[in-house]
């Protein structure tokens, strides 16, 4: 006999359409207020301009390789915004937007793809991780984040980002499944832009969603149309008010598209075809809030224009702040890895400060 002992079903929330129109009556809760949204949309904009500031800087030498974040504007933010400051962030290398939101400056960010290690210890949540490499082990910090807080009974929530190649690694497995097994308040938002560098999402995995890779976890699950600023917005809201009240975890899986290179080192029109990047364009997250908010009278083009420009001074002085930094000595590769350096490193720093004043000056 053959009787079915579980099943399982996956939503997808979305709430603006492509072209603007709103798709259901029941705004989120944040939404009802209209200057709330704005000040988002303000902010994925300014995620924007220094986004290609940095590409520039890079282009032009000034900067090592660097992650662009060209299309995932909505996804960051609504990730960051959602988030209270006592909660641990575990990112990529990639949500700017939603480290920006939470206070670190930009500034910051540059350093650390300029190859200077200050970087990481940036402005903002010093409880946070710093940018991981290495795909998917940010999602155990999370998780271990997360266990913490459960057994010292503190209201704070753990969440990771990982993108759609990321999510098929053991690292992202391991992280949902103690999530699940210790009911931890722990949110994996997968996003997902259709690329994992050169390979694309269907030949990444055989599972219908990625959202779905939280249910054998025992997680929550929800599909998320990732380029919805309030579609991602509401979706982390009720998933941190879930971790919050002890009811466990949530995979959201945002459904974007990266519409730059994987990175600078990247080529991708050796990979995808032009089409396919058009047609991303026009679902792209700025079309639909910005044609919303003007549609219901909270924003105008003339606002637009102001506000562009403004991001455009704003990313000069993060971008002046960097240039302008002092670089540090050599010592500095040894003095951001142990609290107290184990004796053959203690040597080779100082073998390395001796090699840099003798050559001082240039002279090799």
């Amino acid at each position: 006999m053959r009787e079915s002992v579980a099943s399982f079903q996956i939503d997808h929330l979305q709430y603006l359409a492509p072209d603007g129109r709103l798709l259901r009556d029941d705004l989120p809760a944040f939404a009802r207020d209209a200057s709330a949204v704005v000040e988002l949309y303000k902010f994925m904009q300014r995620v924007r301009a220094f986004d290609s500031k940095a590409i520039a800087l890079q282009r032009t030498g000034k900067l090592g390789t660097y992650a662009s974040c060209l299309g995932h504007e909505a996804a960051h933010v609504g990730i960051g915004s959602a988030m209270r400051a006592e909660d641990v962030f575990a990112p990529s290398y990639r949500e700017y937007g939603a480290q920006f939101v939470r206070d670190v400056k930009p500034r910051d960010l540059l350093m650390y793809w300029g190859g200077d290690e200050r970087g990481s210890d940036f402005s903002g949540p010093k409880h946070d991780f710093p940018w991981c490499v290495p795909i998917g082990t940010q999602c155990l910090h999370a998780a271990g984040a997360a266990l913490a807080f459960k057994l010292r009974g503190e209201q704070r929530v753990g969440v990771a980002c990982v993108g759609d190649g990321g999510s098929s690694k053991t690292d992202t497995y391991a992280a949902i499944n103690s999530a699940g097994a210790y009911t931890l308040p722990f949110v994996l938002c997968i996003i997902n832009n259709g690329w994992a560098i050169s390979v694309p999402r269907r030949a990444q995995t055989g599972a219908e969603t990625l959202a779905q890779k939280g249910i054998a976890g025992g997680l929550a699950c929800l599909q998320v149309d990732g380029n919805d600023l309030l579609a991602v917005r509401a979706a982390m809201d009720d998933a941190l008010d879930r971790a919050r009240r002890g009811d466990g975890g949530t995979v959201l899986e945002l459904m974007t598209y990266r519409l730059g290179d994987h990175t600078t080192a990247d080529d991708a029109r050796r990979y995808r075809g032009e089409q396919e990047v058009k047609d991303a364009w026009t679902r792209e997250p700025f079309l639909r809030l910005r044609t919303w908010l003007t549609n219901e009278g909270h924003w105008n083009e003339a606002m637009e224009t102001e506000w562009k420009v403004e991001c455009g001074r704003l990313a000069d002085i993060e971008v002046n702040a960097y240039l302008e930094s002092k670089l540090p000595g050599v010592e500095a590769m040894f003095d951001h890895v142990f609290a107290e350096l184990p004796h053959d490193l203690a040597a080779q720093r100082d073998e390395a400060i001796a090699w840099e004043a003798r050559n001082a000056g240039g002279k090799h």
